[in-house]
């Protein structure tokens, strides 16, 4: 996520960082490169010339100018301004004063609204929600028997009538159906085109007249850049919306949409999705995306991930090893194991702090067929081996290449990535009283 832009900012950065002091015309270059970095991005022009000129109204004075570390200082302003330029606080999901709460989902096909409805039905479940979907996209062939099937998988009912060609009637009883079913959310999936025109817009007013929603949002596809700012303003413009969905972050390396939209119309992003798991539909946090940007990971993400993956009575025990030093190899894939469950191992890595002491590519790659062999390896050891994988030595790496069905290469980048987790759970497990990372996000290493 982000990829292209972030290394470019962390770039810009590295220099700023190597000055001593900095003066007038450093900044300015620097906030330079940092404009074509996001220009490059595909992020909005007005609304990066604007952020630039706020960064450049606060980097020029003596906030920075009489810092002990100026570098940083330059780094923090442009953190505080991307978090307010997305937003600055979350916007959470509301509800209805009165049960039930009705969301409509509007957006083209292809934008990723028929699985977003379901996500979001996934996301309320796990609230202690009792949620209903209406399939109501008559146009995009096999939308409804998606949503459907995706309803099976959820546990959660969903109401279709594929003989109505009327999308107001299909949410109208399907409204009436979750009331009668015990449901206080309903989420209806609206019919989308592939092009905006005035006829889906007329049939979305008229289904919005028809349900009175309380909540009408906009799902857009971020890998599009601007193309999701433009569908977003002319959605604006033609039926309005409360909030934004944006689908496919995990995909984007760019960022322009996540950058510009909120700027743009006004509207703050509720949800991205980052991944196609059902439970991949994430709050947005507009202070936790700048520092994903810049390189600084997102460490509170991480965290809410591991606490619902990981036993707490193995996460303390887990812990104590590590305070103690007695982190072993049998540990080692444990965590491998259980981090599977957290998402894709990118994903994991997205979330970390970019740090000269973090090992490069790490988890990049990482799949089932390498996590066997890795399991392999290690129960081919013998039990004193994998509590004291110091005694390994030529002969002992070779029996157990032989008897894993790997090689010693294979062998030794195994002890070696085991041998950097170690150091790097040394350094979570300092982070302090939030961080329980040090406890719960364990095997980091380089495939």
């Amino acid at each position: 996520m982000f990829e292209s832009l972030s290394a470019k900012l962390q770039n810009i950065f590295y220099k700023l960082k190597t000055h001593g002091r900095l003066n007038e015309k450093q900044v300015e270059e620097a906030l330079r490169e940092i404009k074509l970095a996001l220009l490059e991005a595909d992020v909005n022009f007005k609304v990066v010339k604007d952020l630039i000129a706020k960064i450049k109204e606060r980097a020029v004075g003596t906030e920075v100018m009489k810092s002990l570390a100026p570098g940083q200082q330059v780094i923090k302003i442009v953190n505080e301004e991307l978090t307010e330029l997305m937003g600055g606080v979350p916007s959470k999901i509301t509800f209805a004063s009165k049960s039930p709460t009705i969301y409509m989902l509007v957006g083209l096909q292809g934008s990723g609204k028929t699985t977003s409805a379901a996500k979001l039905a996934s996301y309320l479940k796990n609230m202690g929600k009792i949620p209903f979907l209406v399939a109501a996209d008559i146009y995009r062939p096999a939308a409804i028997d998606q949503l459907e099937s995706l309803s099976k998988e959820l546990g959660v009912l969903v109401y279709s009538d594929k003989k109505s060609r009327k999308c107001e009637e299909i949410a109208r009883s399907g409204i009436k159906q979750g009331i009668a079913q015990g449901s206080d959310v309903i989420i209806i999936d609206t019919a989308g085109r592939l092009h905006i025109d005035d006829g889906m817009m007329e049939e979305l007013k008229t289904v919005k007249k028809t349900v009175r929603p309380h909540q009408i949002l906009l799902v857009v596809d971020a890998m599009t850049g601007q193309d999701a700012v433009n569908i977003a303003v002319s959605f604006q413009e033609k039926i309005d919306f409360d909030g934004l969905i944006l689908t496919k972050l995990d995909g984007d390396a760019r960022g322009g949409a996540a950058l510009s939209i909120r700027a743009v119309t006004g509207k703050p992003i509720k949800f991205v999705s980052l991944g196609e798991k059902l439970d991949s539909l994430q709050t947005f946090y507009p202070d936790r995306m700048a520092s994903r940007i810049l390189g600084m990971g997102d460490v509170l993400t991480l965290i809410e991930k591991a606490e619902t993956t990981f036993n707490e009575e193995e996460a303390a025990s887990l812990a104590e090893k590590i305070r103690k030093q007695e982190f072993t190899l049998d540990d080692f894939l444990s965590q491998i194991q259980q981090i599977k469950n957290m998402g894709s191992f990118d994903q994991v890595l997205s979330m970390l702090p970019k740090s000269p002491g973090l090992p490069k590519n790490a988890l990049s790659g990482l799949n089932e067929k390498q996590i066997k062999k890795v399991e392999a390896i290690i129960k081919s050891m013998t039990l004193d081996e994998r509590r004291n994988p110091k005694i390994m030595s030529g002969s002992r790496r070779l029996r157990v290449a032989n008897g894993s069905g790997t090689n010693t290469r294979e062998v030794n980048r195994l002890l070696k990535q085991f041998n950097e987790t170690k150091k790097m759970m040394k350094q979570f497990s300092n982070f302090g009283s939030r961080a329980k990372i040090g406890k719960k996000i364990l095997p980091f290493f380089n495939v």
